[in-house]
């Protein structure tokens, strides 16, 4: 118990005496966090704090590896993983500081996030089967490396996304240290118990500096190492019981990280944007939108996540069936408060998952008739067979009209006019966009060596959306394009 104590209290004491030289440091590097569309800050912030964790947390663990007692024995017993993890952990952390220091591309702190956990993977920190009650125990062989690579990078992004507010990142991580030091003195796991113990007191210190008002933030560094820290805690638990809780309860203590990272990338998969594209549409952000205070929102959220956790802690003393239901239960309850701060709304993500099967299925419509096009353009010399070429693209890609407009050396104007199936010669631009709405475009062609000028104008149905409108006149540049090319050497053949 001394050693317990001793770790908490120790990294915090730490924590409290490094943070402000860590400021102090930012300062003087300009490493600070300065407002903008995404911050709720209005005032530049320091934003490696994560050193101050990370050098609290390590110097309390590292020190255990010295004591002449049974937990020391114990951390020099596992000390090949150990060292593995603090070098992965220490690795995360430094790619998370260039990022705050320099700025680093979003996929390559992914990358990086992927060969630190495979590399605890290959010293045999990994998810090798999970007990789902006494009696029956799910073995995953080879399945356990991408389980144990998802969980680890998952729950790594989970926490540094929920770093949104002042406070919430650390506070949220704090319980979830907490809920796996319950769990690991409750089976026996004396390092990880330490390990958790350092982490959360290295939080309780920096939680004093970090809570709103901000005078530091924990940034990059800090978010990454955290994430990753617990997440490859909660597998090394595993790794000593296969009990379904060893994953459940950090699920649930991180609960609203990872499904508030869940709907951001379902919502950014919806809006066609790249998942790692910035957003204000985080569970924090709805819950400012509310009309809540910024402190409020963070506590509202340790309030939630103490539930989580504290309702997980009876997984402790139930078994098979009852587990299950609680988990299931907390679940619940967790999209629920999603619900109603509306970061979930059904309707609309039906909406949008229909739109989207929709529009797929149209672009590859409207390219499958784009390529039997180009075969058309490919057999053109002539142009009139280029002109027939022109109607037919037309017509697969469902174009209103088409007009090539010639203006001759002379002063002459010809005019050839291509409709839609169905339309009337005479029939206008009005009285069609009652039917379907258009994107009407005028294109200027040019031919090389030709006395006389073109230009082209275009009338597409819009089909539901001007996106798609776009898509197709710019597969029709292309036929353009690509067929100009070969009526020039098809007439010079002539």
């Amino acid at each position: 118990m001394k050693t317990y104590l001793s770790a908490y209290f120790g990294s915090m004491f730490v924590a409290l005496a490094v943070t402000p030289a860590v400021i102090w440091l930012a300062r003087r590097l300009k490493a600070v966090d300065r407002p903008g569309v995404r911050t709720v800050h209005t005032q530049p912030v320091p934003r490696i704090g994560g050193v101050a964790v990370f050098l609290s947390a390590m110097s309390l663990i590292l020190a255990v590896l010295f004591l002449n007692n049974a937990i020391g024995d114990a951390f020099r017993n596992m000390r090949p993983q150990l060292v593995t993890l603090f070098c992965s952990a220490s690795f995360i952390f430094l790619i998370g500081l260039i990022d705050d220091l320099k700025g680093l591309p979003a996929r390559f702190k992914f990358l990086a996030e992927f060969l630190a956990a495979g590399s605890l993977c290959l010293a045999g920190v990994r998810i090798s089967s999970v007990g789902i009650t006494e009696q029956w125990t799910l073995h995953l062989g080879l399945l356990g490396w991408p389980l144990t690579l998802l969980w680890i990078v998952g729950i790594t992004n989970a926490v540094n996304l929920s770093d949104g507010l002042d406070g919430l990142a650390a506070g949220i991580s704090a319980i979830a240290c907490g809920a796996i030091a319950v769990f690991a003195i409750h089976g026996g796991n004396v390092v990880m118990a330490v390990l958790m113990l350092s982490l959360l007191g290295s939080l309780s210190g920096f939680l004093f500096f970090n809570f709103n008002p901000a005078k530091i933030f924990m940034g990059d560094c800090g978010s990454l190492f955290l994430g990753f820290t617990i997440a490859s805690a909660s597998v090394m638990c595993m790794t000593k019981s296969a009990a379904l809780i060893g994953l459940a309860l950090p699920a649930l203590a991180l609960g609203i990280p990872i499904f508030d990272t869940l709907f951001s990338i379902l919502r950014r998969f919806l809006e066609r944007r790249s998942i790692f594209a910035p957003d204000r549409s985080h569970f924090h952000h709805k819950l400012i939108e509310l009309g809540l205070k910024q402190h409020h929102v963070v506590l509202i959220i340790y309030g939630m996540t103490l539930l989580s956790a504290g309702l997980g802690m009876f997984m402790l003393v139930t078994r098979d069936n009852g587990a299950l239901i609680i988990v299931f239960c907390i679940l619940l309850l967790l999209l629920l408060v999603f619900r109603v701060a509306g970061s979930v709304q059904l309707r609309q993500t039906l909406s949008g998952l229909h739109d989207k099967y929709r529009m797929a299925n149209q672009r590859k419509q409207y390219q499958s008739s784009f390529e039997q096009a180009q075969l058309h353009f490919r057999s053109v010399r002539t142009s009139e067979h280029w002109w027939a070429a022109i109607c037919n693209a037309a017509e697969r890609m469902d174009f209103a009209w088409v007009s090539l407009t010639t203006t001759k050396k002379d002063g002459s104007i010809d005019t050839q006019v291509w409709r839609m199936a169905g339309s009337e010669p005479d029939l206008s631009a009005e009285r069609l966009a009652d039917k379907s709405r258009l994107v009407i475009m005028t294109v200027p062609l040019n031919r090389n060596g030709s006395e006389t000028s073109h230009e082209f104008e275009i009338a597409i149905c819009v089909n539901g959306s001007y996106e798609s409108a776009g898509h197709r006149a710019t597969l029709f540049g292309r036929l353009i394009d690509e067929s100009e090319q070969r009526l020039a050497v098809g007439q010079q053949q002539v």
